[in-house]
């Protein structure tokens, strides 16, 4: 079994900032963690992407949050982080970690999901 934690949201002035942890294990292993990524969907919308890091040189990001967010992992932890700066009630949502994971060198690679994290962005 996989298990991705995520960590972190809460309720958040206009303008403020809030660091998101997601921290992915196993039961077993874990061979290789290709990619993680963060997406968000808020009350009524589709789930979207937010932002996507496969190496510190290799990241993307919504238009809506490019400049404002950061997404970074710790390889050694199995963990992605998500810094956001300059929060709007707009970025309200329920944040969702993702890892694109081989359990072992002959398998597949397959997405695994969080359980998600509120983020609520209001004065």
């Amino acid at each position: 079994q996989v298990q991705l934690v995520e960590s972190g949201g809460g309720l958040v002035q206009p303008g403020g900032s809030l660091r998101l942890s997601c921290v992915a294990s196993a039961s077993g292993s874990i061979f290789s963690i290709i990619s993680m990524a963060w997406y968000r969907q808020a009350p009524g919308k589709q789930r979207e992407l937010v932002a996507r890091i496969i190496s510190s040189s290799s990241t993307n990001y919504a238009d809506s949050v490019k400049g404002r967010f950061t997404i970074s992992r710790e390889n050694a932890k199995n963990t992605v982080y998500l810094q956001m700066n300059s929060l709007k009630p707009e970025d309200t949502a329920v944040y969702y970690c993702t890892a694109f994971m081989k359990r072992s060198p002959w398998d597949t690679a397959n997405d695994y999901w969080g359980q998600g994290t509120q983020v609520t962005v209001s004065s």
